[in-house]
Parts: structure tokens; C-alpha cells; sequence
């Protein structure tokens, strides 16, 4: 309390747990999670039946797309981490100890995706165009699940805005602070101003060749990533390079020569169905 008797307000988690019974418990990662999947499904489906593609398209991929982003974005980051979960094998499924590599969430999603799309003879990039503003929206909303696990913060900070964060969590060449940058906050607005880029785009620009949106979200998610990883204290490395900032370069590059194949050289993208069939299964 200070001097006038007025409480003083501190940024900082409640804690990563809702309730809990005995060795059952409710964690703030999984619901949000939950949360994410489920509005997202719904956005999907919205969108796709925008552009005259099948809901249940959308409703048939998303167990799949749900099961294996996850995996992949848990074996993306154990496998750069390996020399911890080398000691501590059952810390590999311990997913309500946070722990996802978006980047390894979107490449076995991208994966899944064109294994679907391959086996019901439908466009890939259709498809996707209609999941990228659900994956912004579940970006937007998973990230708060950092903030209740006290993790992926970013370096000390007295902004009026800083996190503190408790002593057990924080790095050990970092202990004698206490208040860091929100940066699980920063990426959560980034991925705001992502999803309305897309929608606008969505519902502006009825035409848009098949890819588009897909390659927008690429290049402006890894502009905002590229600048926030680089103020968090908990980056994968690879060497002195952090892991997310070298994925974020190569994202960007493959947005903006995707779109320039798409409007300057005015061809189609790479797809699992002719150009000319593009919809017929939609």
C-alpha cells in the first residue's frame, strides 16, 4: 500500500491453475487452448461459406489440424531443447507446462492440410485461406496462456505497462529483477492487427487469387515475431541466432515472393488441383 493508503496495482499472473481436485486440475493453457479451437472453427466456417466452399470440409480437417498442430509445435520445441528434456523424459508430455513452437504448429498444420486437401481433391490454398484468420485469432488468445505460466517475457523493463514476474520464474542471470516486457502481450495485439488485416482483405477483396491471404498472414506475422522475439528471454537457439527470428526471415521472404508470383508474374500457386478445377470440390 503507499503512502496515500491506496492499493497499489501490479501486472502479474493469478497463476497458471483455475481449480483444482485432488491431482485433477483446470489450467488456464488448456481452456484457452479450447477456447481458441472452438472459435476458430466457427470463423472457418463462416468464412468458407463466404466463398461457397463446404463447412464440413472445414469441420472434417479441424480434429486432425488440432491434433497434429500440436504435436508438431511440441516437438518443434523439445527438439530445441533437447538437452533439458533429455534429462526429463516425462517433461515431454507435461503440455500444461506451456512449451508450443508456433512455427512447428504451422508447418505440420500446413502438412495436414495438404494431405486433406490431396485426399478430398480440393485446393489447399482455398482452404487455407479461409484457416489463416483462425490461426491469427487462436495466436491472439493462446498467448494469454504465457502470461497465466508466467513465461515468454522479455527482458527487464520499468514501462508503465511491465510484468512482474515471481522469483521462481525467472531466468537466473535475471533474478534481481523483478518487472519484465509483456512480450506474450505484444505478440497477443500483433496478432489483433493480423486478424483484422485479413478480414479486411476477406471481405474487401472478394477475388483475391487462391494463396493470398495465406501468403499476407506469412509475411505480417513474421514482420511483428522478427521484433518481439528479440526482446524475450527465453528464445530456442540455434548457436548465437535466435531460432523464431531466422524462421521469421525466411516467412517473410516466401510471403512476399509468393505474392509476387501470384500478381506481378500473374501465375498460380503450386496446388493438389488443376487452376482450371480449382473449386470444383468446393
Amino acid at each position: 500500500m503507499d503512502i496515500k493508503g491506496v492499493t497499489k496495482m501490479v501486472f502479474t499472473s493469478p497463476g497458471p491453475i483455475i481449480w483444482q481436485f485432488g491431482p485433477f486440475a483446470l489450467r488456464w493453457y488448456g481452456l484457452l487452448i479450447g477456447i481458441s479451437v472452438l472459435l476458430g472453427l466457427n470463423l472457418s466456417q463462416f468464412l468458407a461459406k463466404k466463398r461457397q466452399i463446404d463447412p464440413n470440409l472445414i469441420a472434417d480437417l479441424a480434429l486432425a489440424l488440432v491434433i497434429f498442430a500440436l504435436l508438431g509445435g511440441r516437438l518443434y520445441y523439445v527438439l530445441f531443447q533437447w538437452s533439458y528434456y533429455q534429462q526429463n523424459p516425462w517433461e515431454i508430455f507435461a503440455l500444461w507446462h506451456g512449451g508450443l513452437a508456433i512455427h512447428g504448429a504451422i508447418l505440420a498444420g500446413l502438412a495436414t492440410t495438404w494431405f486433406y486437401a490431396r485426399q478430398q481433391k480440393v485446393s489447399l490454398w482455398a482452404l487455407t485461406d479461409v484457416l489463416v484468420p483462425s490461426l491469427a485469432l487462436g495466436q491472439m488468445i493462446g498467448r494469454w496462456g504465457n502470461f497465466f505460466n508466467s513465461e515468454a517475457f522479455g527482458v527487464p523493463t520499468d514501462l508503465p505497462w511491465k510484468l512482474y514476474i515471481p522469483l521462481e520464474n525467472r531466468p537466473l542471470e535475471l533474478r534481481q529483477f523483478e518487472y519484465f516486457h509483456p512480450t506474450f502481450l505484444y505478440e497477443s495485439l500483433w496478432n489483433l492487427l493480423v486478424l483484422v488485416l485479413l478480414l479486411n482483405l476477406f471481405f474487401r477483396y472478394p477475388r483475391l487469387r487462391p494463396g493470398t491471404l495465406t501468403l499476407v498472414y506469412f509475411c505480417a506475422y513474421s514482420v511483428g515475431r522478427f521484433f518481439i522475439e528479440g526482446l524475450r528471454t527465453d528464445s530456442l537457439m540455434f548457436g548465437s541466432f535466435r531460432i523464431a527470428q531466422v524462421v521469421s526471415v525466411v516467412g517473410l521472404a516466401v510471403g512476399i515472393g509468393g505474392l509476387l508470383w501470384l500478381y506481378y508474374w500473374r501465375r498460380n500457386l503450386p496446388d493438389v488441383v488443376p487452376a482450371d478445377s480449382r473449386y470444383n470440390r468446393l
